[in-house]
């Protein structure tokens, strides 16, 4: 049987402090949230695995070094309103954290078009990050998301300024697509 709570621990110890994730407040979540309940029936005994767990067609929760480093530089803060786009472990960690966290999995990835978040996460890769989730960014407001077109993604933040959005890479990242957000096949000899 195994250990879950020595099994968070490890996991905070050997893939998210030894990763530059100095956010107490992240790494206090991590120590706590049960992410093998967010696994599905059998396979709880991989939420502590340097991996991304699938829960879903098209959906996983990404691997914790990404999802701790992600949240890491969004800065986060409690009282904060954030959106989690698929990424259950991520909401679980902000609100953990104090921050007031909208969930938004399932067919439909679109943000409510009257509502501005300080926060947003998402635990697939895309293509392209969509202009519906930079657009529901509030003044000051930052979007973690991994980007990949090749083998290699980059994991990005968006940030909403005075001058418009800025976009820094933060680390390189190999997770899967999120499901609908894949690149397209084309036609090759």
């Amino acid at each position: 049987m195994v250990d879950f709570s020595a099994a968070r621990l490890n996991m905070v110890d050997s893939q998210v402090r030894i990763n530059d994730v100095t956010d107490l407040r992240v790494q206090d979540a991590m120590r706590v949230i049960p992410r093998e309940s967010l696994a599905p029936p059998g396979r709880a005994y991989l939420a502590y695995a340097d991996a991304e767990v699938p829960y879903g067609p098209g959906r996983a929760l990404l691997a914790p070094r990404d999802v701790a480093k992600l949240l890491h530089g969004l800065a986060i803060a409690p009282g904060q309103k954030a959106l989690a786009i698929a990424a259950p472990y991520g909401a679980a960690v902000l609100e953990h954290a104090g921050l007031d966290v909208r969930r938004l999995d399932g067919d439909d990835l679109t943000p409510p078009s009257a509502e501005l978040f300080d926060v947003i996460i998402c635990e697939g890769a895309v293509v392209r990050t969509p202009d519906a989730w930079t657009t529901a960014l509030a003044p000051g407001g930052r979007l973690a998301i991994i980007e990949r077109s090749g083998p290699v993604g980059k994991a990005v933040i968006y940030t909403q300024s005075s001058t418009g959005l800025a976009r820094r890479e933060i680390f390189d990242a190999t997770p899967s697509y999120l499901g609908g957000f894949e690149p397209e096949q084309g036609f090759a000899f």
